[in-house]
C-alpha cells in the first residue's frame, strides 16, 4: 500500500503534542525515573518538530528552548540548562517582554543551579524589570510567580 504521508501535518501535531506531554510531566510530583526521561525526550522532540515546520519562528524556538532548559533544571543538570537558556535568550531578543523575561528566568534558574548566585540575581533582576513592561496582567503575574521559585 502506498499511502501519502503528510510530514508537515505530523510536525504540526507532534510539536504541540510533545510540548504538552512534557508539560504534564513538568507539573507531575513526584516523577519516577522513567517520567524524568520521558519529560526530557518529549521536550526535545517538541523542539525538533517545531524546527521542521515551515511556520517556525524565533518565538516558537524561544518557547522550545525555554522548556528544554526548564526540564534540564528540574533534572539538576545546570550546564545543559544554561546552554538552552542562552539559546532562548538569543532567539528572544526581538520578541515581546514576556518571552525575553522568560529567557532571563531560565538563565537565572540555570545560574542558581550552577552555584552562580551573582549571575542568578542579575538575571532575576533583568526578568523582573521586563515583567513590569508586560501589558497582560496574568502573563506578568505568571512570570513574577515563576521568578519567586528560584532560590539564590
Amino acid at each position: 500500500m502506498n499511502a501519502e504521508f503528510d510530514q508537515q501535518a505530523a510536525h504540526r501535531f507532534f510539536s504541540a503534542h510533545c510540548f504538552n506531554a512534557a508539560w504534564e510531566l513538568i507539573d507531575k510530583d513526584p516523577r519516577s525515573e522513567d517520567d524524568q526521561v520521558q519529560m526530557l525526550t518529549r521536550a526535545m522532540a517538541s523542539l525538533w518538530h517545531w524546527s521542521q515546520r515551515p511556520d517556525d519562528e524565533p518565538r516558537n524556538r524561544s518557547i522550545g528552548y525555554w522548556q528544554v532548559s526548564r526540564v534540564y533544571a528540574l533534572l539538576g543538570y545546570g550546564e545543559p540548562a544554561r546552554w538552552f537558556a542562552q539559546l532562548c535568550l538569543e532567539t528572544s531578543q526581538n520578541e515581546a517582554p514576556f518571552f525575553l523575561g522568560y529567557a532571563y528566568e531560565c538563565l537565572a534558574r540555570a545560574a542558581a543551579l550552577c552555584g552562580e548566585s551573582e549571575e542568578a540575581r542579575r538575571c532575576l533582576d533583568e526578568a523582573a524589570q521586563l515583567a513590569e513592561s508586560i501589558a497582560d496582567e496574568s502573563d506578568r503575574q505568571q512570570l513574577l510567580a515563576d521568578l519567586k521559585t528560584i532560590s539564590v
